[in-house]
């Protein structure tokens, strides 16, 4: 789903983009209608992220949780639909499906009102209890990034600090959309989309160098790491 203006620009980059055009105001942010078109599709689709590039306005919080309380498909929260939970103080309501969380340190500091500092000293015990009350699959990004729904807990070992730029947290959250789409299930899901995210990124580094990665480089090299996996796993 993009702004409609640059439909056609995002179309043209890659014909393999499928893309869903949305209305947007003068000053360029999506609008009210654009949820409603949103909503009349829906159950055309497997799995569904959203928060990246969404903003802050009303309408996009009403959104985000009718989605959240009522969407039967895996949903993908991250950036700013992240930003729209942490500022309600409330219990999150129960959801019709699966939810799976994507903070980085800052938002899930913003998520549990603990400081950074407080969460960096026992990031797995964190993540834990917070996916345990609010019954949701945590990917906490950062190194060794920490995947748990509460009662099972992974640490992901691949990736490198050349990862640490703009626009790699999209890819991960792609990555496990399109994953849940599969039907994989969400903590599954999650463990698996960390790995690959690292594992290209590690990859990429190889040939590239870490402080020249930039997001697209693990796209690039996702089809390496999945034939990597594949043969060290007969998969």
């Amino acid at each position: 789903a993009v702004p409609q203006e640059i439909q056609s620009i995002v179309a043209a980059v890659n014909p393999c983009y499928l893309t869903l055009p949305l209305h947007v105001d003068p000053s360029g942010q999506l609008t009210g209608p654009s949820a409603k078109m949103l909503l009349g599709q829906i159950d055309d689709f497997a799995a569904i992220a959203i928060g990246p590039g969404l903003g802050k306005a009303p309408w996009v919080q009403m959104l985000i949780w009718k989605l959240y309380v009522e969407l039967k498909q895996p949903l993908i929260i991250d950036a700013d639909a992240l930003n729209v939970i942490a500022a309600s103080d409330q219990h999150l309501p129960a959801a019709a499906g699966p939810r799976l969380f994507t903070p980085h340190p800052g938002e899930f500091a913003r998520l549990t009102g603990k400081s950074i500092s407080e969460i960096s000293e026992d990031r797995e015990t964190h993540a834990c209890e917070y996916a345990q009350q609010q019954q949701v699959v945590l990917l906490l990004k950062g190194a060794d990034t920490v995947i748990t729904d509460g009662s099972r807990i992974a640490v992901n070992t691949t990736g490198n600090s050349g990862m640490s730029t703009g626009g790699t947290g999209d890819v991960l959250t792609g990555l496990m959309t399109a994953l849940c789409g599969q039907g994989m299930p969400a903590f599954a899901a999650a463990q698996l989309a960390a790995h690959l995210h690292g594992l290209a990124g590690d990859l990429a580094a190889e040939d590239l160098s870490q402080p020249a990665l930039i997001a697209s480089d693990l796209i690039d090299y996702l089809p390496d790491a999945w034939l990597q996996l594949q043969n060290e796993t007969n998969i």
